[in-house]
């Protein structure tokens, strides 16, 4: 039951029979407080929960306890557990009066948007059509333009995170390249360019890195550009790249059956790129972007790439395959080269779901990130802190480097036997960035799904991090 809010001048009706009223703490005012017996109150919400209904005159008093949540992070939780009250007691339909609310502007952005971060359900394959039913809030105040900006950046943000988990969370069968391809061309009608390159164009163009991966299969594969131009000068884009897996086998290098259900999760950094910049274009950001994602299916056929072949990417450089299911980095090569030269964007951040060592390392709790640029690792961590959405440094010194080169071709795309995995993956991927480009990889095999200790997501389903990371480096 996902949470619609309504931004009101007056209380609807159908609402008008729950009211959630917000205590700052004990010593708040409040005249319907003034009739309840106060041990009562102070007992029930301060004391044993952090939410507390009285109903009077048919009607319900909704109380919640902020007097805990003194940062931003906290009230975004409270909004998530808020709603979790709400949808536990069976109330649709609530409103509260923002006018005789003491929150500050980013403390009720935060509450809201924990609220609706946490309501978020993918019911599309369900029957039941009570499961796909709306509750809905009602924020009650005057007409601003502060409201507005309110309403529109907390809806611009949900709607780029909430795409980026229905994407994860599609079959295999139902979201393979080429039908992936055809969802992201529908973002053009919010004015983002789109351009899609099918296999055709990508031999010509000499991609053969990432086609190598797809050739296996009877879907398409695709590189796809998203171009959002919000600036009004000429200034540099900021580059996106995602690495879209729509599913994995692992192919000649067979991934084993438990848990390959999850590789439709495979595709969760192309899926993170576009919920970014349809962000950016509902909220006519006034930056320059560009995504670039590469979209493949990996599977096993007779026409499968198998490991020892040797293939010539986009930027020259060619790349021995040791392994078929190290398959992301061979997509994310020929991806980060073209944007580093079509675009020479003023810093870039690729996104993907690259290695199991990640989860090991970090489990379902922080992002493995590596740099060649410390200052944006550092603006990256500062976001990190601000959204609660954690990251972890890892080194890029040059032995790791080293490890990755080839006797027989370039690079290899596997480090050292049993060792350093998560490093060796972005040891590659570095030495297809454009030279002097500022540049971050986010292995977000452990945290675009199967969260744990988020308040805001749902145990068990896509999460859609690290979008809201990226907004606040951009403050776009």
């Amino acid at each position: 039951m996902k949470l619609k809010l309504d931004f009101v001048t007056k209380v609807p009706k159908v609402a008008k029979e729950n009211e959630i009223i917000l205590v700052k703490d004990k010593s708040y005012k409040n005249k319907i407080l003034n009739s309840l017996n106060k041990s009562l109150f102070i007992n029930k919400l301060f004391l044993e929960k952090k939410f507390f209904i009285k109903n009077t005159k048919d009607k319900n008093y909704i109380f919640v306890n902020c007097s805990k949540s003194k940062s931003s992070l906290d009230f975004e939780k409270l909004g998530s557990e808020l709603y979790i009250f709400l949808k536990n007691n069976k109330i649709e339909k609530s409103f509260f009066m923002s006018i005789s609310s003491f929150l500050t502007n980013v403390q009720l952005e935060k509450l809201l948007h924990g609220a609706q971060l946490k309501s978020y359900e993918f019911n599309v394959y369900k029957t039941d059509k009570l499961k796909h039913e709306n509750s809905n809030l009602y924020v009650v105040g005057k007409k601003s333009k502060k409201s507005n900006v309110l309403r529109n950046k907390l809806n611009s943000l949900l709607e780029g995170v909430f795409l980026a988990r229905d994407l994860v969370s599609e079959p295999g069968n139902i979201l393979h390249p080429d039908e992936y391809a055809k969802r992201i061309s529908k973002l053009r009608k919010f004015g983002l360019k789109v351009t899609v390159y099918d296999k055709k164009r990508l031999k010509k163009m000499g991609m053969n890195a990432l086609l190598g991966v797809g050739q296996g299969s009877v879907r398409g594969s695709y590189l796809v550009t998203i171009e959002w131009n919000g600036a009004k000068n000429k200034s540099k884009p900021l580059g996106f790249v995602g690495k879209g897996v729509c599913f994995d086998t692992g192919g000649y290098s067979l991934k084993p059956a438990k848990f390959m259900e999850d590789m439709t999760y495979d595709m969760a950094g192309s899926a993170t790129v576009v919920g970014l910049m349809k962000t950016l274009a509902l909220r006519k950001s006034k930056i320059n972007a560009v995504g670039v994602v590469g979209l493949v299916e990996n599977m096993v056929s007779g026409n499968a790439q198998r490991p020892g072949d040797i293939v010539k990417s986009y930027s020259g450089k060619t790349i021995e395959v040791l392994n078929t299911d190290a398959e992301g980095r061979l997509i994310l090569a020929d991806a980060l080269a073209y944007a580093s030269k079509h675009y020479d964007p003023e810093y870039m951040l690729d996104f993907a779901t690259l290695t199991g060592a990640v989860v090991i390392t970090l489990g379902h709790i922080a992002t493995g990130i590596m740099s060649n640029n410390e200052t944006l690792v550092e603006n990256i961590k500062v976001s990190s802190d601000n959204t609660g959405e954690h990251v972890w440094q890892l080194p890029l010194w040059d032995e790791y480097c080293d490890q990755v080169k080839s006797e027989v071709a370039d690079v290899k795309n596997l480090g050292s036997p049993g060792q350093a995995g998560t490093i060796a993956g972005g040891a590659f991927l570095k030495a297809f960035v454009g030279k002097d480009i500022p540049w971050a990889h986010f292995d977000v095999a452990g945290t675009s799904y199967h969260v744990e200790n988020r308040s805001y997501i749902q145990k068990n389903s896509a999460s859609g991090q690290v979008i809201r990371l990226v907004l606040d480096m951009l403050g776009a």
